[in-house]
């Protein structure tokens, strides 16, 4: 079996039980972005620990971070979380400083606790959740597949060689349409009003999407790494697979609060 198709059986799978999930919303939902957070957290800090010498008071953010996983998939309320994220990624920050060591650690923190964070928070327990998330989807999906196909096909100057000398101008062109065209059907498919509106926001969602992207490359690059890990057959580890979803879930919730308001920002995407 080549890799590509490895690539589509498991993509297919994961995607059919996260749409499971985000149909279902609430409380299931909630514990799979509890489960995205903490999975990245674990592949981050696997990286930057790699071959060092760990001991018992170098877990401390991993406690951490478990107590903020709790806190996620119990529904505490939007700012309440925040607060707590802030003060664990602040906690962690000092101890990291004061050991001299572990200084990937609170920004690790900070990374996948926002991630898991706004995954939630944009699905909440409402319809206008389920259409934020599944447009979120649409536009993100759609991104990473036509960057690929597109970039395979038309080949062409490099996006970022430094970074991730795969990618491709025209990839990434190709990518941003496909995700506008993804989230606009979407949104029409669903009788969503202010078309135009939302296609500059799917714009958006897909820039920032090939951000994370490449964001997660520079990271990986940073420690000598080709994977973040090796969880998913053909796409390696968990941040390997959400790295465009999870930025791209945080600009599109920022959206809705500015338009709505912290605990229902799918209200500022898709109004009653």
């Amino acid at each position: 079996m080549s890799n590509l198709q490895l690539r589509v059986i498991s993509g297919v799978v994961l995607a059919a039980i996260v749409l499971v999930l985000a149909w279902m919303g609430g409380l299931p939902f909630r514990l799979l972005a509890a489960l995205i957070a903490g999975a990245i957290f674990y592949e981050w800090t696997r990286m930057a620990r790699s071959g060092a010498t760990l001991k018992p008071s170098d877990f401390l953010s991993d406690a951490l971070m478990a107590v903020f996983i709790v806190a996620l998939a119990a529904g505490l309320p939007a700012l309440g979380l925040l607060l707590l994220l802030a003060v664990l990624v602040v906690l962690s920050g000092v101890v990291s400083t004061l050991r001299g060591s572990g200084r990937w650690d609170a920004p690790g923190l900070a990374y996948a606790g926002l991630s898991g964070f706004a995954l939630a928070l944009l699905r909440g327990e409402d319809q206008a959740g389920l259409l934020a998330i599944l447009f979120l989807f649409a536009v993100v999906w759609a991104t990473d597949i036509l960057a690929y196909f597109v970039g395979r096909a038309v080949g062409g100057p490099k996006l970022a060689p430094s970074i991730s000398p795969g990618k491709t101008q025209s990839g990434a062109i190709g990518g941003a349409l496909g995700g506008v065209i993804a989230g606009v059907l979407l949104a029409a498919l669903a009788g969503a009003g202010n078309l135009p509106w939302l296609g500059l926001v799917a714009l958006l969602l897909s820039v920032v999407s090939q951000g994370g992207d490449l964001f997660e490359s520079w990271v990986k690059r940073r420690h000598g790494r080709k994977d973040s890990g090796h969880l998913i057959p053909g796409h390696g580890g968990v941040m390997d697979r959400v790295d465009g979803l999870v930025a791209a879930a945080v600009a599109l919730y920022v959206i809705g609060w500015l338009a709505a308001s912290a605990d229902h920002p799918a209200l500022g995407i898709f109004p009653d």
